[in-house]
């Protein structure tokens, strides 16, 4: 069995993950996702997610195409999520390319094209700039 793992915030869920999630799952036979806990994506974007890790972990395990969910404490954890979880590769999107391949000697590493003209970040722009009635 190929086990996939993949890490992201996941925060207000769109079509680019579900994207992402099922073309990693497509790369295996089990797909493990590392959902960014509140306090890393604080530390990682400057701001608390809208939705809590306990909901985003809750959307990512109603997906069909996800075999198991984990709460991702640290970026730093990495390489001991791979091992603990015995993936064989780790898939992200492309706008971490290159960032990931020191880890090339616990699993194969995957960089996956992102979806066009949607993320998370620009999708609460859009909200927080659109006229209020």
């Amino acid at each position: 069995m190929k086990k996939i793992i993949t890490f992201g915030t996941f925060d207000v869920f769109h079509v680019g993950h579900v994207n992402i999630l099922e073309r990693a799952k497509a790369l295996g036979d089990y797909l493990i996702v590392g959902v960014s806990s509140d306090q890393l994506n604080m530390s990682k974007k400057g701001r608390f997610p809208i939705y809590s890790e306990q909901d985003r972990v809750r959307i990512i395990s109603a997906l069909t195409c996800v075999d198991e969910v984990f709460i991702e404490e640290s970026l730093e954890l990495k390489g001991e999520y791979i091992s603990r979880f015995g993936a064989d590769m780790l898939v992200m999107g492309d706008d971490w390319k290159a960032k990931f391949d020191h880890y090339k000697d616990l699993c194969e590493v995957t960089y996956l094209t992102r979806t066009p003209s949607i993320s998370t970040t620009e999708i609460i722009e859009v909200v927080k700039s659109a006229p209020t009635r």
